[in-house]
């Protein structure tokens, strides 16, 4: 797990292993109003760092190192003999799995399951909401093991590239909307709540950037355009057009690149 030491001007310094959670979602920060000042897999390390900081910055020291904070498993996963149960709602689900890859389960019937990158990406496309609690989700055992017991050119639940070179083409948007309508997105999902996960693949796609993690930048990616894709269903348009549209402002568009960003001509 990496921690982050974070700095908002003016306001604070602080630790994180989620800076979109806790910086961007709970604080209201975008990446571009705070910075890091450092990130490591010590915890000691980045605690005690906090402190010295806090103080060389002039802030508030906190009482309480982070490490004394921060909780060794902060996901209680309940396992029964047919579904893991994780004690988040399915929109918080994805943060909290990467802040806890490696940690590890038993199961009776099939051993031991551990949280991977990989196996990450497989909960979140077949995770389901709990009908007794929203703030529950869970997945089942058995989907899960012949998932992890899976040859390395099986096939798992993800979207087919159905093109030369492999590389997507139009039929992606409909596979993704054939996806979103068969789990009830567009039945029981609406455009704020598709916004907020836009928000929060945005901050994913942030902290992917600063490690500079090109796997997890393109998973990010990714994910925007299926949150689009859905958004766009959602308001009656297809992303198609949004992109064919926006094609036909820019395709006109003149202007020259200052400091890495392209300025428009003035009219």
């Amino acid at each position: 797990m990496t921690y982050h030491l974070y700095h908002i001007p003016g306001k604070k310094i602080g630790v994180t292993c989620d800076l979109n959670n806790r910086v961007t979602i709970q604080q209201g920060y975008s990446p571009d109003e705070y910075e890091i000042l450092e990130s490591s897999d010590d915890i000691d390390y980045i605690s005690s760092l906090e402190l010295e900081r806090q103080r060389e910055y002039g802030y508030r020291v906190d009482m309480v190192p982070y490490k004394n904070l921060k909780p060794t498993n902060s996901m209680k996963i309940n396992v029964t003999e047919q579904t893991t149960t994780f004690p988040c709602p399915v929109n918080k689900l994805k943060g909290q799995l990467m802040d806890n890859i490696g940690i590890k389960w038993q199961h009776p019937e099939y051993g031991e399951f551990k949280v991977t990158v990989e196996m990450v990406h497989w909960i979140m496309n077949n995770v389901k909401t709990s009908m007794f609690n929203n703030d529950r989700c869970y997945v089942y055992n058995k989907a899960l093991s012949n998932f992890t017991n899976r040859t390395p050119d099986s096939n798992v639940d993800m979207f087919i590239l159905e093109s030369t070179n492999d590389k997507p083409t139009d039929k992606m948007f409909d596979l993704i909307r054939t996806w979103a309508k068969d789990r009830g997105l567009y039945d029981e999902g609406n455009s704020h709540t598709q916004y907020v996960k836009l928000q929060e693949e945005a901050g994913e796609l942030a902290k992917a950037l600063l490690k500079n993690d090109k796997p997890e930048i393109i998973d990010a990616i990714g994910d925007m355009v299926v949150v689009l894709t859905n958004l766009a269903h959602l308001e009656g348009v297809d992303i198609e057009t949004c992109i064919a549209t926006a094609y036909e402002v820019i395709n006109k568009r003149t202007g020259k690149m200052i400091n890495g960003t392209f300025v428009k001509d003035e009219n």
